[in-house]
């Protein structure tokens, strides 16, 4: 803490004690039912949504990990906010439409309205796992990490406080206070990142430009966006399969299946409203290469003396961000790390309560006044959750690239979600049996090709694991479902994917600046 001043050190203080009173005011009082708790009353705007969005998105795993990524990839690494910049428009236009149209709360929920309840409870039960032993864990450890190598506290502690910080947010208020919450955090958040990038590129030339030029000069290597055979990262960005391949599968399965992603766009007012904020969304998403990417590189050319990649962004922090500045921009890091936090937890307790304690235990909740009983327990699961992660996160500590790790095992389970979700929106014969088949199989297929192809990248284990589900999707159901559609098919209009004016203009905007992007750096 002794490169902190007591300017900085009274700006971040400042910034989480108003931000953690704010979380307890949108929490005051009681939600009236699990509408209100888990969807913020379906009341959000489009810049509320997209905020979010995005604020649930950016964490630790963004700043610390991507960055350290960065340090070892280079730009490359940008392909997975890049490349979600046009998944959020598909998603946008295709996705969110069918789940307003059948008032979904839950991905699981969609599952049961779609196949039946086997498939709801296997993935609910692997999507709750998920966000409890991978995701939150891995965000608390590296937030920990953050506060230890930035103000030199310890790990354990650094790791409880983000805890109780993002608990004043997600167990008492629900959506509500997460959703309002991210809509301040997300300002912070981009700014401060911004100040982080801006003040390292200027002590490497002058100004921001000038020293993005020095970085290309001193590391052209670093501004590959598609790896070849021959750089020693292609095992985790293995060149055409960012635009082409398993990033696809990734992207699909995060911005469209993921609760605590879509959940937004569920509690937003409209239809409308979704995709204008997810468009919105889009847009922030081909900023944050800038943010979380370049400091990482500039680490890198500027020799940083650090043990592993992911002490990268904490070394900026420490070395080139100026008094006061550096308040800003590490308070821009804890509100990633809160936002995306007390988002995780939301939804962990949201399909717990909704799709794992609801189903099995209706009578209890009947008995007890059934939506106040829900909102109890989800405030219970939500606790539990944090604890949990709180427990585990400090066994990470051998992680080298986070930020890997994470996309690595949440593949085991994303490619079989994708062709369910897929199969299920657009293929009228597809089965409840082949659906819970590719549950079934999910995962021991992803661990089979792990250590049965050990030469292939895991992000095109990802796509041969997602053509081998689909297969099993096609040949089970065309068994059951020979000649008729599946008795609980999806009847699309096809005017459900009309999208208005401002979206398409906006598509086509991001759509250009993306292609310019990969034109400019292939």
């Amino acid at each position: 803490m002794d490169q902190f001043s007591f300017v900085d050190i009274t700006i971040f203080i400042g910034y989480i004690l108003a931000m953690m009173a704010f979380g307890i005011y949108l929490s005051r009082g009681k939600s009236e039912n699990s509408t209100d708790y888990f969807l913020a009353g379906k009341s959000l705007p489009w810049w509320a949504v997209g905020g979010s969005l995005i604020a649930s998105n950016i964490s630790a795993e963004q700043f610390i990990g991507m960055s350290g990524s960065g340090y070892v990839v280079g730009l490359a690494i940008g392909s997975y906010e890049l490349m979600a910049a046009l998944t959020l428009i598909i998603v946008a236009k295709y996705f969110i439409p069918i789940f307003i149209k059948h008032n979904i709360y839950t991905m699981p929920q969609f599952l049961e309205h779609r196949f039946d309840g086997r498939v709801r409870t296997g993935l609910a039960i692997f999507w709750v796992l998920l966000f409890v032993f991978v995701n939150i864990s891995t965000v608390l450890y590296l937030g920990g990490l953050a506060f230890q190598n930035i103000l030199g506290i310890n790990m354990v502690y650094g790791i409880v406080g983000l805890a109780i910080y993002a608990a004043t947010f997600s167990i008492f208020g629900g959506l509500k206070a997460v959703v309002w919450t991210d809509v301040v955090q997300v300002v912070v958040l981009i700014f401060g990142g911004l100040f982080a990038s801006i003040m390292v590129l200027n002590a490497l030339g002058g100004d921001p430009i000038t020293g993005f030029q020095t970085l290309i000069e001193k590391a052209p290597e670093k501004f590959d966006m598609i790896l070849d055979k021959t750089n020693s990262e292609y095992m985790n960005l293995p060149g055409i399969s960012v635009l082409i391949g398993g990033m696809w599968v990734a992207n699909l399965y995060y911005w469209g299946t993921n609760q605590y992603i879509i959940q937004r766009t569920l509690a937003s007012k409209s239809l409308k409203e979704a995709q204008i904020g997810t468009a919105f969304a889009a847009f922030m998403k081909i900023l944050l290469p800038i943010i979380v990417v370049i400091p990482g590189i500039a680490a890198f050319v500027l020799q940083a003396d650090i043990a592993k990649p992911d002490e990268a962004y904490p070394w900026v922090l420490n070395n080139y961000v100026t008094t006061g500045f550096k308040g800003l921009a590490f308070a821009a890091l804890v509100a990633a790390i809160g936002s995306s936090l007390s988002s995780m937890v939301n939804s962990a307790s949201t399909i717990f309560t909704l799709d794992i304690y609801n189903l099995r235990f209706k009578n209890t909740a009947e008995k007890e006044g059934h939506q106040e009983h829900l909102v109890k327990i989800g405030k219970i699961a939500s606790a539990g959750a944090l604890i949990i992660g709180v427990l585990i996160a400090p066994m990470l500590g051998n992680l080298d690239q986070a930020f890997q790790y994470i996309q690595e095992y949440t593949g085991f389970i994303s490619p079989g979600v994708v062709v369910i979700f897929l199969f299920g929106f657009f293929w009228k014969k597809a089965s409840a049996n082949a659906a819970f088949w590719v549950v079934i199989i999910s995962i021991p297929l992803s661990v089979l090709l792990k250590f049965a192809t050990p030469q292939i990248p895991f992000m095109d284990r990802m796509g041969l694991s997602f053509v081998v589900l689909a297969l099993v999707m096609i040949g089970i159901s065309i068994l059951g479902n020979k000649n008729n559609d599946d008795a609980k098919a999806l009847h699309n209009d096809k005017t459900m994917f009309k999208t208005s004016t401002l979206f398409n203009i906006l598509s086509l905007i991001i759509c250009g600046i993306l292609a310019a992007i990969y034109a400019v750096f292939w």
